[in-house]
């Protein structure tokens, strides 16, 4: 299988196509014919790596060395590298892939990413790895799916019930204090210290749980087309605020279960 070939898994009536060339995303999910992911290839579900939403102004320190990001979204540095970059395809059969690429410029640490897609027919699994060839560095990994607004002609409802909203400054980073969950619409990050657990429902057609053991989860609902649900390692501007060391004896592990049922 070529790097740029596409993956594609099936269970029962799920079907689920994997882009490892535009970084290694997931560009449909169909459950029963329904597409639940927003097409195109900025969309679908990406994975977040080496850090995830944004990074202020693109600086973060390690140790004492100060390192600096592209902005890729003025003026901050904003979800990683990885869904920039192609990937290898390392293994692949008719319910599983595993993925992999290596760290590189523009980020400043050596290191691999490795992302495993497990599928069933009422479930889907993704997992992400980062480890270190050298020095420890600070990183965090979590998804950015566009899950569809309307499927089948239904709109989706979210329920899900965070401890705290983090405040968001006008610069769009956490300020550093934690408030009472506000109404939406959101471009905003929420505390769940349980573990992640929300609910997207398409009346009518499907419920789909979002579950992760992370803390943290990034809602945006801004767009008509897409409602975001993205479990993440740690906050945006995380590698500032909340850095989480990879180190040759301890990397980075997150991982997320999407579960659904017909309706």
């Amino acid at each position: 299988m070529s790097m740029s070939e596409n993956v594609r898994l099936a269970a029962g009536d799920v079907e689920l196509t994997i882009t490892p060339a535009n970084g290694c995303r997931l560009g449909s999910l169909r459950v029963a014919g329904a597409e639940l992911l927003r097409q195109g290839e900025r969309y679908g579900c990406f994975p977040m790596v080496p850090w995830c939403g944004r990074t202020d102004r693109g600086a973060f320190l390690n140790g004492a060395t100060r390192h600096r990001l592209p902005l890729n979204a003025p003026p901050h540095a904003i979800h990683g590298t990885g869904r920039d970059t192609a990937w290898r395809t390392a293994r692949a059969d008719a319910t599983e892939a595993v993925f992999t690429y290596d760290l590189a410029d523009p980020w400043p640490y050596t290191g691999r990413v490795t992302q495993t897609v497990e599928l069933t027919d009422s479930s889907l699994t993704l997992r992400l790895g980062v480890e270190t060839y050298d020095d420890s560095f600070p990183a965090q990994a979590g998804w950015h799916p566009w899950f569809n607004r309307t499927v089948d002609g239904s709109e989706v409802a979210l329920d899900f019930a965070p401890a705290w909203q983090e405040e968001r400054g006008d610069d769009h980073l956490p300020t550093g204090r934690r408030v009472e969950p506000r109404p939406g619409p959101w471009d905003d990050c929420f505390g769940m210290p349980d573990g992640v657990s929300a609910t997207l429902t398409w009346p009518g057609v499907l419920e789909l749980e979002v579950a992760s053991r992370s803390p943290w989860v990034v809602v945006y609902d801004e767009q008509e087309a897409a409602v975001c649900v993205e479990p993440q390692s740690g906050p945006p501007n995380g590698l500032n605020t909340h850095p989480r060391l990879v180190t040759p004896i301890d990397p980075l592990e997150v991982a997320t279960t999407w579960t659904w049922r017909r309706l």
